[in-house]
Formats: structure tokens, C-alpha cells, sequence
């Protein structure tokens, strides 16, 4: 290169130096990173160490590299049909996984469980993962405790948010403390779906942290166990935000009630809560704190050998929660008691002014029921026990040639809710769609 040459290249490299460091623009960016296309074909940020340079990326790729193939050990190592992310674990007698305990160990978050039919033993487990799907296939798992408990709590420990539990049995949960669960659930967000309790200290036992909601849907609850000791609820939720039972059956408590909610808000939809012959439950549905409670469309009913006269209580303990309000609509109500009592309102522990609707229930038996403080009392009707059908033993429906039947006025909307049930509940459990602008009867059975 000429002299001239190498002086045009001299000045042009001082221009780019000296525009490169003026004063007039703004300083260059913290590195955070390098941006590469992961394995599923999405742009991913893999951050530098921390206290690593600006510019010092060959550390970060360094530590990625070191991980993936930590990662790819891994990978080997598990059952074929795993993915690396949303995967799908099977466990079963023949499967590669053959407990539901190696199931949790190896889970991470969004993964799939799938249980295959048999009975499986001592599988007690805290679960951490979030978005979870804990799924029973085929015929329903059955879940023995078997003198095992997580934590000294229950059989299955839930304390993360968004899972879901479908098809799986849980029985014989016992602990020192005496309210051994079939799930203890601390926080989040739980959807039990088609699950059945039995002989459990309690069924399904919450915590009390206020942003926690529990669904339960299409389930069985029952054979409390008749030892000694603490109150088994089939199912309990503590001070939590909200929850929702929705097709479910409930049967055969032992002192404790069938279901005791302390939420803020509870949906009691199209329920079969019926303590069922030589049942000895207390309160079949108990709100202890008040709250929000919708209680429409359930058959409810105590058994002549209860071990409490109340069906319905609400408020027993007093005040928690700022809004307190309850609705009873198209509920048929069945007292076996002789001194039964169909709904019990402790308006001297609530606040001033506590709403109570009680509108369109089938009260069947010689309980008492009369309005109790402000709200509305319209529809209720009483009659004998010979006046149903018999189903399975027991009487809940009104025959086709009832008087009664067609004859309920539309029980109206309140807080922006229309009080009109929408289905009822269905033997085994779940339930069935109601004929739109069909003319109503009172009770849960249309």
C-alpha cells in the first residue's frame, strides 16, 4: 500500500475512534446475555454469571454448555417417552416408573402424571411443581396409606399453584395429630376432578392462606372412620379465598361434618350431601365464619342416628370476612331426626344485617324452618317422606303426579347472580343439564 494510502486509512480509523468515543452519545448497554434459538425453536436469553464482565460470554457459554450436558446425562437416564419439557410420566406395574413416589421425584413443572389402574401402597408425597396434572387412566387408582403420611399431614401434600388431580382413590389416611388427609392442600390453585375419599381422617383438608382456591368436581366423600380423637371432616377448607364443590356425593361422616368451609366465598352446586343410613355426622354443611356462601340445587339430608340436630349452619364461630350473605335455593333439604333442624343462622355472631335467602327448597321431614333475619323466604315447601320417589333406598324426588310439581315462582337474581339452578346432581356422581325454560319445582330434582 502507497503512503498516501496508508495516511487516507490512518485518518478514516481516527474519525471512527473518535465518533465511537464522543461525548454526545449515549453510553453502550449492559450486556445481559447471548441470544440463541433453543430446541424447541423459541429465542431464549442465556444470561451471563453474575460478576462476569461485560463482553465475558464465553463464561455463560461455557456454564450453558456444562449444563446441557449435565441435562443430557439426565435425559438418558429417564424412561423413554419423557420429554424435556411438558412431558409425559407413566407409571404403572409394567412401566419403566412403578411408583408414584419416583414419579414425583422425577417430575418438573407442567409436566403430565399418568397413573395405570392397580392399588399402589405407602405413596406418600410432597408435590413443589407447578402446573401439574396428576391424571389416574382407565379404571380409578386406588391409593392406600398404609401407616405412610407426608410430612405427618396426609397422604398427598399439595402446596403449589395450578394442578389438577383426576381419577385416583385415596383411603386409610391416619397420623399422630389425628386428622390425617387424603390431600392436605397448603396454596394455589387445586382442581380435583373424579376422585374418591373413604376411611381418611379427613378427605381433603386446606390450609388457610387467603388467595388459595379449591374445585372439586364430580367426587366421592365418605366412611369416616369411628376411632377416638379429632373431628373428621370429609371435607374441610380453612380461611381461604374460595371453594367450589360442584357434582359430588357425601356420605357416612362420624361427628365431624360432611362439609365445613370457612372461605370467603363457597359454591355448594348440585351436590348429593346425604349422611345415608347409620351415618352419625354432625353438620352435614357448616360455614363456622360466615362469608359468601351459594348453596343451590343439593340434596341434603341427616340421618335419624346424627350427632347433631343442624343440617345448615352458618355462622356458629362468628365474623371473618367483610361480606357475609347466604343463598339457599332449590335445595331439598331431608331431616331424619325427630328434633331436627333444617338451617341454623347464629345471627347474634354475624354482623347486623347479615342477608339470608331462602328460596324454593323441598324440606322433607318435621324439622323446623322459619325465616331468620333480613333477606327473602319464598317457595319453601314441606312435605312427608312418603310424599318422593324412592331412589337407591332413599327419598329425594318429587313423583310426576306431585301437585308440587311445576309450581315454583323463578327465584330471581341477586349480586348480579341468577338463582336458577342449571342442573342437578346425577347418580353415581356429576350431574345433568336442566331443559332451559322448563317450569321449575321446588327442590334439587326437576
Amino acid at each position: 500500500m502507497s503512503g498516501r494510502h496508508w495516511l487516507v486509512a490512518i485518518a478514516a480509523w481516527s474519525f471512527v475512534e473518535s465518533v465511537a468515543t464522543g461525548d454526545n452519545l449515549p453510553p453502550a448497554p449492559a450486556e445481559l446475555g447471548i441470544l440463541r434459538r433453543n430446541a424447541q425453536g423459541r429465542l431464549e436469553v442465556i444470561p451471563l454469571k453474575q460478576g462476569s464482565p461485560p463482553g465475558s460470554a464465553g463464561s455463560a457459554v461455557g456454564s450453558r454448555v456444562g449444563q446441557e450436558a449435565g441435562e443430557s446425562a439426565a435425559a438418558e437416564a429417564r424412561p423413554t417417552g419423557m420429554a424435556a419439557r411438558g412431558r409425559t410420566i407413566v407409571v404403572g406395574a409394567q412401566e419403566s416408573v412403578r411408583s408414584i413416589s419416583e414419579a414425583a421425584r422425577l417430575a418438573r413443572d407442567g409436566d403430565t402424571i399418568q397413573i395405570r389402574p392397580g392399588e399402589y401402597r405407602q405413596q406418600a408425597v410432597v408435590w413443589t411443581q407447578g402446573n401439574l396434572t396428576i391424571r389416574g387412566v382407565g379404571q380409578r387408582p386406588v391409593l392406600v396409606a398404609d401407616g405412610d403420611s407426608a410430612e405427618g399431614k396426609a397422604l398427598w401434600v399439595v402446596r403449589n399453584a395450578e394442578m389438577s388431580i383426576e381419577n385416583l382413590e385415596f383411603r386409610g389416611t391416619r397420623v399422630p395429630s389425628g386428622n390425617g388427609a387424603g390431600i392436605r392442600f397448603e396454596r394455589g390453585h387445586l382442581r380435583v376432578v373424579r376422585c374418591a375419599f373413604f376411611d381418611n381422617e379427613m378427605g381433603i383438608l386446606t390450609g388457610n392462606a387467603a388467595d388459595t382456591v379449591l374445585e372439586v368436581e364430580d367426587s366421592e366423600f365418605g366412611a369416616a372412620p369411628r376411632h377416638a380423637g379429632m373431628l373428621h371432616h370429609l371435607l374441610y377448607a380453612g380461611t381461604i379465598a374460595r371453594l367450589s364443590v360442584r357434582g359430588s356425593r357425601f356420605q357416612q361422616g362420624y361427628r365431624g361434618h360432611l362439609i365445613k368451609s370457612r372461605a370467603r366465598e363457597s359454591s355448594i352446586l348440585y351436590n348429593l350431601i346425604v349422611d345415608g343410613t347409620g351415618g352419625a355426622a354432625s353438620y352435614e354443611l357448616e360455614f363456622p365464619n360466615g362469608g359468601l356462601a351459594w348453596v343451590i340445587g343439593n340434596v341434603i339430608g341427616q340421618s335419624a342416628t346424627t350427632d347433631n340436630p343442624d343440617l345448615i349452619s352458618y355462622g356458629a364461630e362468628g365474623q371473618h370476612w367483610p361480606d357475609n350473605a347466604l343463598y339457599l335455593a332449590h335445595n331439598t333439604l331431608l331431616d331424619g331426626a325427630a328434633d331436627g333442624r333444617w338451617l341454623h343462622v347464629w345471627f347474634d355472631r354475624l354482623p347486623l344485617g347479615t342477608e339470608v335467602w331462602a328460596i324454593n327448597n323441598l324440606l322433607v321431614g318435621r324439622g323446623s324452618f322459619v325465616p331468620q333475619g333480613p333477606g327473602r323466604h319464598d317457595g319453601n315447601e314441606v312435605v312427608e317422606r312418603t310424599a318422593l320417589l324412592d331412589t337407591e333406598g332413599s327419598r329425594f324426588a318429587l313423583p310426576r303426579n306431585s301437585p308440587l310439581r311445576g309450581q315454583a315462582r323463578p327465584p330471581g337474581d341477586v349480586r348480579g347472580q341468577n338463582l336458577r339452578p342449571q342442573a342437578e346432581f346425577h347418580l353415581p356422581v356429576g350431574t345433568l343439564p336442566l331443559v332451559a325454560g322448563k317450569p321449575l319445582s321446588p327442590g334439587a330434582l326437576q
